[in-house]
């Protein structure tokens, strides 16, 4: 949009004169954009809504979650071969340096060197060398020295023991504890009964503990929450009044 100005002298001044387009354009509101409004189901107002038979929400979808909520639609093309035609230009390319450098594997680096196999195959000279009688002596297994051995290469027959003398301490360490004498072994799973446990009778007493404890049940009348005579008249003792007191605190005046 063409704005004109027009710059007219007042008292050796100059003010600048807008065209009343554009006053009129920038008097005008902004436009709403929002073409569907986010309407809330809960309204906080200070008076309850009138009662309506309508819905209190009314959602509209928009085009694009319209199409986001369409299923996808499956392609009906053929799936096509691995195998497919080479196009004549790419017959005819001829690749530039730099790909041809590219293109080249990746060599060993200076110092790399094969892994050794693990059967090599062994020289003549290797298999005709005699071992001087200083590799021989190295060859040997070292041998345990003990006192009673005459030189270092002598060892003890298989089966024999150093001669060694044990301290008291460790003599008295090496003795066995011995059994409690009040200690009885494991009772055996079985054992006989006596004549008198199987001739014994039980005593009314006996079996009026061992029987189980009557009771009625619910619909006999039975109340599993009265409380007895004696609980009701039962008093505390000094020694339970005292422990029901609470802890003395100390008052803030005495801290």
């Amino acid at each position: 949009m063409l704005i004109a100005t027009v710059l007219l002298p007042v008292e050796g001044t100059y003010c600048s004169v807008s065209m009343a387009t554009r006053i009129h354009q920038l008097a005008q509101p902004k436009p709403s954009r929002l073409q569907y409004p986010d309407r809330r189901s809960v309204y906080w107002l200070n008076e309850p809504p009138p009662e309506t038979t309508a819905s209190t929400t009314r959602i509209e979808l928009t085009p694009r979650w319209l199409a986001l909520s369409q299923c996808k639609k499956h392609s009906t093309q053929l799936i096509r071969s691995p195998e497919w035609e080479v196009s004549e230009w790419a017959l005819r390319a001829v690749p530039s340096e730099r790909l041809c450098s590219l293109a080249q594997p990746w060599g060993p680096a200076a110092g790399w060197q094969p892994a050794r196999p693990l059967l090599t195959p062994l020289s003549r000279a290797t298999q005709t060398a005699v071992a001087s009688s200083r590799i021989c002596q190295l060859a040997r297994p070292r041998a345990r020295w003990h006192p009673g051995a005459s030189d270092h290469g002598a060892h003890p027959a298989a089966g024999t023991h150093l001669p060694y003398k044990a301290s008291a301490h460790t003599e008295l360490l090496a003795t066995p504890k011995r059994q409690h004498p009040m200690f009885k072994g494991e009772r055996p799973l079985r054992w006989a009964v006596s004549r008198a446990v199987m001739n014994h009778k039980a005593s009314q007493r006996v079996l009026e503990l061992s029987g189980p404890k009557e009771r009625r049940a619910l619909f006999d009348g039975y109340d599993p929450y009265a409380v007895s005579r004696a609980a009701r008249s039962a008093s505390a003792s000094a020694r339970v009044q005292q422990l029901c007191l609470p802890l003395p605190r100390k008052c803030s005046s005495d801290a």
